[in-house]
């Protein structure tokens, strides 16, 4: 979703504004990578090192979704607080816990 974010930024830069734009869109695009790697690389081969990047994804939505809620566009901050709030708690479950901080080798796919 940040990659398309990202792109759609692109396709909005201004003269007035080149240098935000750009900055934005490199910004989303590559942290829509980074966030796809995780989720690739990472969650699905229940590295450990991937539950802090997505905990912290997650907690920044939630500020997103505060932010959107007070802009006025409620619906989405709706959506995007629910769906942040329901993988924080798919990380916090007992079988994830074990899975991504737990012992052994964790060469598994858990997903």
């Amino acid at each position: 979703m940040l990659i398309v974010l990202g792109i759609a930024e692109a396709l909005t830069i201004h003269s007035s504004r080149l240098v935000l734009g750009l900055t934005t869109t490199a910004f989303f695009i590559l942290y829509g990578a980074g966030l796809g790697f995780v989720a690739v690389r990472g969650l699905w081969k229940a590295r450990r090192w991937s539950r802090g990047p997505t905990v912290f994804t997650q907690l920044i939505q939630l500020l997103v979704a505060y932010s959107v809620w007070n802009g006025g566009a409620r619906t989405i901050a709706v959506v995007l607080a629910v769906l942040a709030l329901v993988i924080l708690v798919c990380m916090f479950q007992k079988a994830s816990t074990e899975a991504l901080i737990g012992g052994g080798s964790n060469d598994h796919p858990v997903l």
